[in-house]
C-alpha cells in the first residue's frame, strides 16, 4: 500500500470516527434508549461550575477521559458569575463525550452543550421549580440548538439538608415511603417525562438504596437516572444491579484517586 493510500485510509477512518461522535452527540436520548436495549450501563460525571476551577479542568478531563464514563453533566444548585457557559466551552475542547446541562436555574444554560435535562422538581411543591423556571427558560432555549430531554426530578432524603432543598425551599421525599416515591415517578412518566432522575443530593450521606431503585425501575418504561452519595465502586455496581440505567457521580470522582482507578477503561 502506497503512502498516499495509507494517508487516505487514515483520513477516512478519522472522518468515520468523527461522524460517529457527531451522531452520538446529536441523538442523545435515542442513544440512551439504544444502550439500555443492549443492556449497557451508562455513567455520567457531574461537574459543578462553582466548584471546578478552569485551570484544573485539563487534568481533571484527562482523568475522566481515561474512565469508562459515557456522559458529562454540568450544573449545580447555584451559578455564581455565570460560570456554566465558560466551563462548557472549555469542556468541548477537552472531550468528545456528550455534554448535558443539569440546570439549577435558567442562568446555567449554555449553547455550547449538546443537550439539556429539562428538569421538573416533581418531588417538591414549589410551582417555580415545577413549571415556573421552565417557562422562564423557553425564550432562551428557542435560540439554542440543544436536544431537550424532559426529566422528572425526585429529591430523596439522604441524612442531611441539601443545596437543592435550600434553593428550592422544598422537602425531599422520605426514604421509607417507597410507594410515594414510586407513584411520583410513575405520575411523571404519565405526564410525558422521558427520564426519571432519583437524586440523593451532592455529598449525600447515604446514596439511594437498592430497594427504592428496584421498586421505581419495576414501574417505569423510561430510563432511570440515579445520583448522589455514590462514593465507591461497590455502591456504583449496586445501583446498576438494582435497575439504574444511568448512574451519576460527582465529588467522589474528583477527590478519591482509588475510586478513579477502579473506573479506568479496560485496556484491549
Amino acid at each position: 500500500m502506497t503512502d498516499e493510500e495509507n494517508n487516505r485510509k487514515q483520513i477516512t477512518s478519522q472522518q468515520t470516527t468523527e461522524n460517529r461522535v457527531v451522531a452520538k452527540n446529536k441523538n442523545l436520548y435515542q442513544n440512551i434508549i439504544t444502550s439500555i436495549s443492549k443492556e449497557e450501563k451508562l455513567l455520567a460525571v457531574l461537574i459543578d461550575p462553582d466548584k471546578m476551577e478552569l485551570e484544573k479542568l485539563p487534568s481533571f478531563m484527562a482523568k475522566l477521559n481515561q474512565s469508562y464514563a459515557t456522559h458529562v453533566f454540568v450544573g449545580g444548585s447555584t451559578d455564581e458569575e455565570h460560570k456554566t457557559d465558560r466551563l462548557v466551552f472549555g469542556l468541548k475542547k477537552l472531550t468528545k463525550l456528550p455534554i448535558l446541562i443539569f440546570p439549577g436555574d435558567v442562568s446555567q444554560i449554555s449553547s455550547h452543550a449538546d443537550g439539556l435535562l429539562f428538569l421538573s422538581l416533581v418531588s417538591g411543591r414549589n410551582p417555580e421549580y415545577l413549571i415556573g423556571k421552565q417557562i422562564e427558560a423557553v425564550s432562551v432555549l428557542r435560540t439554542m440548538p440543544l436536544e431537550i430531554i424532559p426529566t422528572g426530578y425526585l429529591l430523596i432524603e439522604n441524612g442531611k439538608e441539601t443545596a437543592v432543598e435550600r434553593v428550592t425551599q422544598t422537602e425531599p421525599l422520605k426514604r421509607e415511603n417507597i410507594q410515594k416515591i414510586v407513584d411520583t415517578a410513575k405520575a411523571s412518566e404519565f405526564l410525558g417525562m422521558k427520564c426519571i432522575y432519583l437524586e440523593a443530593g451532592s455529598g449525600a450521606l447515604q446514596p439511594i438504596n437498592s430497594e427504592i431503585i428496584n421498586a421505581v425501575k419495576n414501574e417505569l418504561k423510561i430510563p432511570l437516572i440515579v445520583g448522589g452519595g455514590i462514593k465507591t465502586k461497590k455502591q456504583l455496581d449496586e445501583a446498576y444491579s438494582s435497575g439504574a440505567d444511568v448512574v451519576v457521580i460527582g465529588t467522589a470522582f474528583e477527590t478519591d484517586e482509588s475510586f478513579f482507578d477502579e473506573l479506568k477503561k479496560l485496556q484491549p
